[in-house]
């Protein structure tokens, strides 16, 4: 009698986890358009909830005349830190999910497809998140810094146009060259399609055209903030968030219940990783996180991050507009 295929049978661990990682970096565009970047040198895994991340200030002081009767004096370089915080999330299925995959001609690859595909969009949730709080601190301040906010403007001076988007861009002054991407809503988009200037351009061998408006790769992702007509769009540097994939201690399991409704598979997926905004510490006061790692809640409140970068070198800008005159 023919045994039937069990999950246990097609998930090899030490083919099927990086994968997935790899799957979920080739399905997300925040990866593939550059914004997401590897950082040198950074790895997880060595205790603790946050990692941080030293830089030097850049220099202070003017060049000084040199005089035979005058002294040089000598100015320090100063060391300060980026705080990230890691965040651990996993994924749960029962085998009535996964059946369908079974069928395919690779199943441990079938499935690794569907989990990828699934942690592609929860990375996505918990980055905008991670934005929507980091930049709204930036946005806080005073003057805000890396942030442009036309919304409470009359009629068509709130609605996102060409001319507000270089406006956007002119937030980061003479270093608005770094700007390479924007990520918008779907509706965002739409307009910015009627305006007429997004073009489409094939990238080396890919198989579809990508957007660009003005030169920057546009991102779609109806996760971008958006209350009562006013929506959020970010535009991005090159790594302008740091990533790092660190190593749970079982990263994928399957489990078998042969109780549970004349017998119930399960697949446990689990990631931890640092997506963080460059230049912006993750700071939070006591109590937060409630459990070992952040909520997306938690990241997208304002009041757990500070700017530890001068502005410039942040490479994020915060743009919020409406699509249609209020």
């Amino acid at each position: 009698m023919a045994v039937a295929t069990v999950l246990s049978d097609v998930i090899v661990p030490e083919v099927f986890t990086p994968y997935v990682i790899e799957r979920t970096a080739e399905l997300s565009a925040f990866w593939s358009s550059g914004v997401v970047g590897s950082v040198d040198g950074l790895t997880l895994g060595n205790g603790g909830s946050t990692v941080q991340m030293p830089f030097w200030q850049d220099l202070a002081g003017d060049d000084q005349i040199l005089d035979d009767t005058t002294n040089l004096t000598v100015s320090n370089i100063e060391a300060e830190k980026d705080v990230a915080v890691l965040n651990g999330r996993a994924l749960v299925y029962g085998a009535k999910d996964l059946v369908g995959a079974l069928a395919g001609d690779d199943p441990m690859m079938a499935i690794g497809d569907l989990v990828a595909d699934k942690w592609a969009r929860r990375m996505q949730s918990c980055l905008i998140s991670t934005l929507n709080g980091s930049m709204s601190a930036l946005g806080d301040e005073s003057p805000p810094v890396n942030t442009l906010d036309i919304s409470g403007l009359s009629a068509a001076a709130a609605v996102f146009d060409g001319e507000a988007f270089i406006d956007a861009l002119g937030r980061l002054g003479d270093a608005e060259t770094r700007l390479s991407a924007v990520a918008v809503h779907s509706a965002t988009y739409r307009l910015m399609k009627k305006q007429g200037l997004i073009e489409f351009i094939r990238e080396f061998d890919a198989a579809e055209a990508v957007p660009f408006y003005m030169g920057k790769r546009v991102i779609v992702d109806d996760g971008m903030p958006v209350s009562n007509g006013v929506y959020t769009t970010y535009l991005f540097g090159e790594a302008a968030v740091g990533y790092a994939e660190g190593a749970p201690k079982v990263p994928v399991e399957t489990e078998r219940n042969a109780l549970v409704g004349g017998g119930e598979e399960y697949l446990v997926s689990r990631r931890h990783f640092l997506l963080h905004p460059r230049g912006i510490a993750w700071t939070p006061g006591s109590g937060v996180p409630a459990k070992n790692t952040p909520s997306n809640v938690e990241l997208g409140a304002k009041a757990n991050w500070s700017r530890v970068y001068e502005s410039k070198n942040i490479r994020i800008v915060r743009f919020v507009h409406r699509v249609a005159a209020a």
